[in-house]
């Protein structure tokens, strides 16, 4: 396989806007809390087969259907309602180190570190809770998060959603900041794994397809995208210690893989049968 090393060219006002979930971190960041808000008594057993279902049938129907995103939209803010959002920090704060740390990949992070000596702003674009993506993205050293945003009353989550960072919506969140920040679109950057991100890929003008599902994939050669393949997650530590960093090379990766894992994960669950049972 030939690896290459990409090479960026410093321009303007201009970002570099990255998905999150096997773009970034080689799993779900929803699903990676799943145990500790389990443990703590916020979902029970049927919430977490449910959503790693629901998930990955959004996953391979590539998430273009608006009312499968409506669905999970609502199943999400219905699941979250009353948690205190203190709470969900603080599991986050507790867990992030031994659920997130790990699965970030080297590619990923070399490629942040490199817009960012360029002086391109770097921002994390995901569907997961802003309360999830804001501590992974500090970790890399990213500021920048558009995710979505669940109504808070009296500190709890009220059951409503306020901005869903999915599909199309992630157009409108890059838009806002594009106009805000002064950013030209056409010499941003963005990396996406799921055909779902087709807008957002579509609306900056150096897009590259991550790890690509069948249809991105097939988006990507037809418009000649380069196609990334991210295969090394390395803890923080250890990408500070090893260099030089792992290069980022040109490959697709098939969509089964996402697919098996999301199977596993459903098969494990269905097997747990005591409370104290791990998943």
């Amino acid at each position: 396989m030939n690896h290459l090393r990409l090479h960026l060219p410093p321009v303007g006002l201009s970002a570099a806007f990255f998905d999150l979930d096997k773009t970034v971190i080689a799993k779900s960041s929803a699903l990676a809390f799943g145990r500790p808000f389990y443990r703590d008594g916020l979902i029970n057993r049927r919430d977490m087969v449910k959503s790693a279902y629901a998930q990955l049938m959004f996953r391979l129907g590539g998430g273009s259907d608006e009312q499968a995103m409506a669905r999970t939209r609502d199943y999400l803010a219905a699941l979250c309602k009353g948690w205190r959002v203190e709470q969900v920090q603080q599991i986050v704060a507790e867990t992030l180190d031994e659920l997130i740390n790990p699965y970030v990949y080297a590619e990923a992070a070399t490629l942040i570190a490199e817009h960012q000596a360029a002086g391109r702003d770097v921002v994390l674009v995901s569907a997961s809770g802003d309360e999830m993506v804001r501590p992974i993205g500090a970790l890399l050293g990213i500021t920048d998060i558009i995710a979505t945003r669940m109504s808070i009353v009296d500190g709890r989550y009220s059951g409503e959603v306020e901005f869903y960072a999915a599909g199309p919506s992630k157009v409108v969140g890059i838009r806002e900041l594009a106009a805000e920040r002064g950013y030209d679109l056409d010499n941003c950057y963005a990396y996406s794994d799921s055909s779902s991100d087709l807008p957002l890929l579509e609306a900056v003008g150096r897009p590259s397809a991550v790890n690509p599902d069948r249809a991105l994939r097939r988006a990507a050669l037809e418009n000649e995208w380069p196609i990334l393949e991210f295969r090394h997650p390395i803890p923080l530590g250890r990408r500070l210690r090893d260099r030089p960093a792992v290069p980022v090379a040109a490959a697709a990766l098939s969509v089964g893989v996402g697919a098996a894992i999301g199977l596993a994960i459903y098969a494990r669950l269905r097997r747990t049968r005591t409370p104290a049972a791990k998943i």
